[in-house]
């Protein structure tokens, strides 16, 4: 599977953006994770089947994933979006869908995008 992520860009603290990740191929399970510049990768997304939507803490009440199973398509609509939320962005799939408790672990997914650039000004 191959996943294009794009839909990154620079947009002022409170703004919006919605980022898509196209893949070549069905996945059970999508996620986003992202990257701040002398961080370590950190979850923050994840839809498993066509519902099971698993959000950090952090990004809880703001962002909002989906997917268009017909297009293999997913998306993260992020809103509210704050200094903090700054970072590349990697959309990363699973072939087969993780148990719940390992749904935030990246090393549970085998294909991953080149990620997308986020920056939220204050």
């Amino acid at each position: 599977v191959q996943l294009q992520a794009s839909g990154g860009g620079l947009v002022q603290a409170g703004g919006s953006l919605r980022l898509s990740c196209a893949a070549s191929g069905r996945a059970d399970a999508v996620a986003w994770f992202r990257q701040a510049p002398g961080k370590e990768r950190e979850f923050v997304a994840a839809i498993r089947w066509r519902t099971n939507t698993y959000y950090a803490d952090s990004v809880k009440g703001r962002f909002t994933i989906s997917r268009d199973n017909a297009k293999n398509a997913v998306f993260l609509q992020m809103n509210s979006l704050k200094p903090e939320d700054t970072a590349v962005y990697y959309c990363a799939a699973s072939p087969t869908a993780p148990i719940t408790s390992a749904i935030r672990d990246p090393q549970q997914y085998d294909y991953w995008g080149q990620g997308t650039l986020v920056t939220v000004s204050s």
